[in-house]
């Protein structure tokens, strides 16, 4: 899968104003910032899950051996 691939899904699954995807090496290991309005108000965990099982197939055979999530709501990104 490649980075291309997993950031359209995202974009074609959650309301996103901004996906930015990082290959940390080798091609399967890759980390997701994700900023969603879906984000207020939920958990960290629930928001994590709700990109993570986007890609439960690739996750259990391995082609996406590592992806680490940061999500954060517009509102907590502007103020970075």
């Amino acid at each position: 899968m490649t980075l291309d691939q997993i950031k359209a899904r995202i974009e074609q699954n959650l309301e996103t104003t901004m996906v930015q995807i990082i290959d940390l090496g080798g091609g399967d290991h890759i980390r997701a910032i994700v900023v969603s309005p879906q984000f207020a108000g939920l958990p960290l965990l629930r928001q994590h899950k709700l990109v993570l099982d986007l890609f439960h197939e690739e996750i259990n055979s391995n082609e996406v051996h590592a992806l680490t999530v940061k999500t954060l709501t517009p509102e907590q990104f502007d103020k970075l």
